[in-house]
Formats: structure tokens, sequence, C-alpha cells
């Protein structure tokens, strides 16, 4: 009985992220010329605060962590909060940081056949919790998807993307883990919620 509301809870979780990547879109597309970044950051941020977009956009607020990779990448990541519903998700920035267009490396997917077949995407990603010895993949749906940013390609100079991912949340007296993802440095971040 247990399987089956997980599946029908991960199939919800996967139908409602779509929904929101369409709804992000759409507003995305929407016009206002260069503002186009600010109604994603203010959909993510709100949740967060409540305050305004500006402040939420990386420029007042502290990261969590500024995670180096390779070719200039750079991943700013900006908040690991958990839901009522068992889950904790990392929310966060990639940006080339170089000067010449980037491949997005593939390895970010990780290795395991299952991701691998669902294009790229950050499926590599993991959290441990040495207090609890236990490490965190990257959920998936049914199909196998991710529960992450995919669909990742080049990036010109300056260009930023954001992006999440989400993870089984580990016991709440665990309030930070070791965030690691192939191709760049760990770092610890603090978990909220």
């Amino acid at each position: 009985m247990s399987i089956r509301f997980t599946t029908k809870a991960l199939r919800g979780m996967a139908a409602l992220t779509v929904a929101a990547g369409l709804a992000l879109g759409v507003v995305g597309c929407g016009g206002g010329g260069g503002d186009d970044e600010k109604p994603d950051r203010s959909a993510s941020a709100s949740k967060d605060s409540g305050s305004s977009a500006d402040a939420q956009q990386g420029q007042s607020a502290e990261p969590l962590a500024e995670l180096k990779g390779q070719d200039g990448l750079l991943l700013t990541l900006t908040s690991a909060e958990r839901d009522s519903g068992g889950f904790l998700t990392v929310n966060g920035d990639l940006k080339n940081d170089g000067a010449e267009r980037v491949q997005v490396p593939a390895a970010l997917r990780g290795d395991e056949t299952e991701i691998i077949q669902h294009g790229r995407s950050l499926g590599g990603a993991t959290l441990v919790d040495s207090e609890g010895k236990k490490r965190y993949y990257v959920l998936r749906d049914t199909d196998g998807r991710p529960l992450t940013t995919s669909d990742l390609g080049s990036m010109k100079p300056g260009e930023t993307v954001p992006v999440f991912m989400q993870f089984p949340s580990p016991p709440t007296s665990t309030t930070e883990v070791s965030f690691q993802l192939p191709t760049f440095a760990s770092a610890t971040i603090s978990i909220s919620g």
C-alpha cells in the first residue's frame, strides 16, 4: 500500500513540476523586455520569505554555497528547504562565469542507466548526511526521469539558469548536509524547514 502511495505521490509531484515549468514558461514569454528572469525568480523566492523579488535575486541574500565546476561553470545554491511531504528541494543558479560558450557536461547527470536515457540534467547530485551516515540521491518519477532541472545544453558567457534538485528529506534532526555534484567542488549546506 505504501509503494502505491509513494508512486502516486511521485507521479503527482512530477505533474506539478511540469505544470509549474509550463506556467513559468508562459509567464516568461509574456513580454516585458529584459524582465524575463524576474518572474522565475520571484515565483521561487516568494516561498522563502515573502520579500520582494529584488531582495531574493542573490544580490542581497547570502547564498548557502558557491561551487566551482569545470570550464568556468559556477553553481550558487540559494536554498535547501524541507516540505511537509517528506522532500528536500535544493534551489540555485548555474552560471557560465567564463568568457566562452560552454557545453554543460554530461557527467552532471550521473552514471545511472535510468537517468542517462533522459538527457542532460543534474541527476548526479547527492546529499551526504555524515552524522546519520546516509547518502541521498535525486528523486525520480515513475518513468525514471530525475526530479531536477533537465535539458541543459550550452550556455553563453554570463548566462545564468535557475536550477532545482529534489531529494528525500533527511531526518529533522539533520540541519547540515554535504552537497555533491560531479565535476564540481562539494560544499556543506544548511537545511531550513
